[in-house]
């Protein structure tokens, strides 16, 4: 497994992937915590990190498919896949590694927004006015959100040898688990089930987490969401059908 995440993650620091998805990302975020006056932290008011912890997942659900879409595509395409797989590794070895990878370049990507942390604790008023164990929390939150995203990227990039189509399918299911039982959960066909739908998505816990509220039943629903993503990828992978 090791050798798998460190070839992979080499593999996107010598590549511009890298480099381009951090740009991107922190960009965006930038953009929208002390450039848009709806989103800027200066305009808003309140010494908070509400704004990354709240429309970050939604820069994810297209950056993080930009991340995982060649994980398997790729060696499919080129070819390479057979010879990865004739080497002394099982399949879990080679989808731990990749995911691994993966959800390690996201983790970098977050990194530097510690920086907008420290320019918020400055400028609050008095200085150190802001909730930092709850910007813990949220940290934490985002950071299991991720790895199910690079989970449900990694199977997506699984069952197609194209690229683009890997990004479209980890999009849209990334969406799909994001928003959809949320917003399922509001139409007027359910009565007590409707808590029940909504708690299936990914949203529910997410937005649990964001609030600072570690909950053991959050981190066991996105730790099942990864092993059943990946589960699903091995068996994809072990048909050995491309």
């Amino acid at each position: 497994m090791l050798q798998v995440l460190s070839k992979e993650f080499n593999g996107f620091l010598n590549s511009l992937i890298a480099y381009i998805v951090i740009g991107v990302f922190l960009t965006a975020i930038g953009l929208l915590m002390w450039v848009f006056p709806d989103t800027a932290v200066l305009d808003y008011g309140y010494a908070d990190m509400d704004t990354l912890f709240l429309l970050g997942p939604y820069v994810f659900i297209f950056l993080v498919p930009a991340i995982t879409m060649r994980s398997f595509a790729e060696e499919k395409k080129a070819g390479t896949i057979e010879l990865l797989l004739t080497k002394p590794l099982d399949d879990w070895d080679i989808i731990l590694g990749k995911f691994l990878a993966n959800f390690f370049l996201v983790i970098v990507a977050l990194f530097p927004t510690l920086l907008y942390y420290y320019t918020i604790y400055v400028l609050g008023n008095p200085a150190g006015n802001i909730d930092t164990p709850g910007v813990i929390g949220s940290y934490i939150g985002i950071a299991f959100l991720a790895a199910a995203f690079c989970a449900i990227g990694i199977l997506a990039s699984s069952i197609t040898r194209n690229q683009i189509v890997a990004f479209l399918l980890a999009s849209f299911f990334c969406f799909l688990s994001f928003l959809g039982f949320d917003s399922v959960s509001t139409l007027n066909l359910w009565s007590s089930e409707a808590l029940f739908i909504k708690q299936l998505g990914i949203l529910y816990h997410y937005d649990s987490m964001r609030k600072g509220l570690l909950d053991t039943r959050d981190i066991i629903y996105f730790l099942s969401i990864v092993f059943l993503t990946l589960s699903i990828t091995k068996v994809i992978l072990g048909s050995r059908q491309w």
